[in-house]
C-alpha cells in the first residue's frame, strides 16, 4: 500500500472515525490534529495560533494584526504577511512534510490541495444526511439534539469558508475530490472497505 488518503468531511458523518480505522487496517499514520504540533514545531509559531486558526475563517484578520508578534517565535518569516497566512503555510509545509515519509491518513487541513502535486493520494470527501448525523453529533460531542443542526451547520461554514479561501476549489464540490461518499449508505465500516477497494484498483492500474 502506497497511497496517502487524505479526507474532507462534513461534520458528524463520520470521516474522522473512518480515517483512523483506514490507518488502522494499513497500520499507517493517522493525522488530524496532530499536524498542528508538528507545524508548530517545524515553523517556530506556538501552537496556540494555529489552534487559533484551525479550519476557521480568515475573519480573524484583526486579531492577527494586533497580535505580539514575538507570540510568533524567532524562525517566523518576514512580518508582513499577516499570522493566519503564515499559520496556514506553515500548515502545508508540515503536511508535505509527514506525506514524504510515507503512505499516511490526514483529515481535514485542506491536505488534498497541499498534495496536489503528489500522484500516489485518493481525496476522499465524506458526507450524510443529517438524519444520520444528529444522533452521531449528539453522542459524541454531548451536544443537545435541539441544538445538533445549527452546530453542524455552523462548523461546516467554517470548514468551506477556510478551505475556499485558501485553495483554488470549493468545499464539497464533487470535481473537489476523486472520491464522495455518502457514509450512511454503508456505514461506517463499509466506507473504509469501499475505500480500501477504491485504493486497490487505483494502485493495481499503476502496475
Amino acid at each position: 500500500m502506497n497511497t496517502i488518503i487524505t479526507i474532507g468531511r462534513q461534520y458528524g458523518s463520520g470521516g474522522r472515525e473512518i480515517g483512523e480505522k483506514l490507518a488502522k487496517y494499513y497500520d499507517i499514520p493517522f493525522y488530524e490534529k496532530e499536524l498542528l504540533k508538528i507545524a508548530a514545531k517545524e515553523s517556530g509559531i506556538c501552537e496556540e495560533m494555529f489552534e487559533n486558526f484551525d479550519e476557521k475563517p480568515t475573519t480573524s484578520f484583526l486579531y492577527s494584526l494586533v497580535m505580539d508578534p514575538y507570540a510568533l517565535g524567532y524562525n517566523a518569516a518576514s512580518f508582513d504577511m499577516p499570522l493566519n497566512q503564515k499559520v496556514f503555510l506553515a500548515s502545508f509545509d508540515a503536511i508535505k512534510k509527514v506525506a514524504e515519509e510515507g503512505p499516511c491518513v490526514i483529515v481535514g487541513r485542506c491536505a488534498d490541495y497541499a498534495l496536489k502535486d503528489y500522484e500516489n493520494k485518493l481525496n476522499v470527501f465524506v458526507h450524510a444526511p443529517m438524519s444520520f448525523k444528529k444522533p452521531r453529533i449528539n453522542e459524541q460531542y454531548n451536544i443537545p439534539l435541539e441544538k445538533v443542526k445549527d452546530v453542524a451547520v455552523k462548523i461546516d461554514k467554517q470548514r468551506a469558508s477556510y478551505y475556499n479561501y485558501y485553495t483554488s476549489k470549493k468545499w464539497g464540490d464533487l470535481k473537489s475530490y476523486d472520491l464522495c461518499i455518502d457514509s450512511s449508505i454503508l456505514g461506517i465500516d463499509g466506507t473504509v472497505e469501499l475505500i480500501c477497494q477504491a485504493i486497490a484498483l487505483k494502485e493495481s492500474n499503476k502496475e
